[in-house]
């Protein structure tokens, strides 16, 4: 019997100084201690109470079977601590069973490792966080650009590392609280990365669908473009072109979902460049593509050459 257990013992037999059956009450108390003792963390104050509201109990339930009070219910704090023990029980096992799998005695010592690497890829997360609230709606690129300025966004990126790094070869000797306000903030990031790879994982999925719209009434032909098929001067279809305006942005039109006209199945191209759905090609197994005519130009200029590539932009069927 430890002295704990003891001291609650004989504070218990003091509060109940004056009752006659005292001793039979206490009798098997200590053992009963020492089961509650070992069945969960806390002392047994934190437990059961005070000795002299555990003697009240004990008077109460004297003669019942069982002939003690069972510990109360603990409180959120203790069960917020006893959750923190066990988690951290789980990781020290996995600690040490993940570690040989991956060459280390324990997998913390491979991730010592990386930790210069988080400090720069965290230093990166904020400053890409801090472009995204403070931007005006500028889209932003791998930079983070605030106002689409580049030096901004250069001098911000390298403040953010810096500031990262001390933050974590200082991370040890932080106190509790700014210690619990950094391991916040970095699970913000973490969420936010993740939102934004999600993010960005769509877009280049399913990059959606932009209307031709030169700023024409609706009868403009191409505003209602799905697909784009290109042939070349023989009449061949090019697979994979890319088309780009005169400034050398790229031009995205469509939509890369493909119908099949017998069954009506739909299926999601995987092509990167047009056309999305070949097999859906007009002029598809001729020869050649119906080639316009070209009228001579006022300056006398000769058409183009018969190798010269010949976009068309061509609606598909509809799905």
């Amino acid at each position: 019997m430890n002295d704990e257990i003891n001291a609650y013992v004989e504070a218990v037999r003091q509060a109940l100084s004056g009752v006659d059956s005292r001793e039979e009450l206490l009798e098997d108390l200590p053992e009963h201690l020492a089961e509650v003792q070992a069945e969960g963390s806390g002392t047994l104050r934190e437990r059961l109470g005070s000795p002299e509201a555990y003697a009240s109990e004990l008077l109460a339930t004297a003669g019942l079977v069982g002939g003690f009070p069972d510990p109360p219910p603990g409180s959120f704090s203790t069960q917020l601590r006893e959750a923190r023990e066990q988690l951290g029980e789980f990781l020290d096992r996995a600690d040490v069973k993940v570690g040989p799998v991956i060459g280390y005695e324990k997998a913390s010592q491979f991730l010592i490792l990386l930790r210069p690497g988080w400090w720069v890829l965290r230093g990166y997360l904020t400053a890409t966080a801090l472009a995204y609230l403070l931007s005006d709606g500028t889209k932003l690129g791998l930079l983070p650009r605030i106002g689409n300025n580049e030096l901004v966004a250069l001098v911000l990126l390298a403040g953010c590392v810096v500031v990262s790094i001390v933050l974590g070869r200082r991370s040890p000797t932080l106190s509790r609280l700014p210690r619990l306000a950094l391991s916040s903030g970095t699970a913000v990031l973490v969420i936010f990365a993740l939102a934004g790879f999600v993010g960005a994982d769509h877009d280049v999925r399913e990059p959606g669908y932009s209307d031709v719209n030169y700023g024409y009434s609706d009868s403009n032909p191409y505003s209602n473009v799905n697909d784009v098929y290109v042939y070349d001067g023989q009449g061949h279809l090019v697979p994979n072109a890319h088309l780009y305006d005169q400034d050398g942005s790229p031009i995205q039109l469509g939509t890369n979902e493909c119908s099949d006209p017998q069954t009506g199945e739909t299926s999601r191209s995987r092509n990167i460049g047009y056309p999305y759905c070949p097999q859906l090609a007009p002029f598809l197994g001729q020869s050649s593509a119906p080639s316009p005519s070209v009228s001579p130009s006022p300056s006398g200029s000769t058409p183009a050459p018969s190798g010269s590539v010949a976009p068309s932009l061509s609606p598909s069927p509809s799905r």
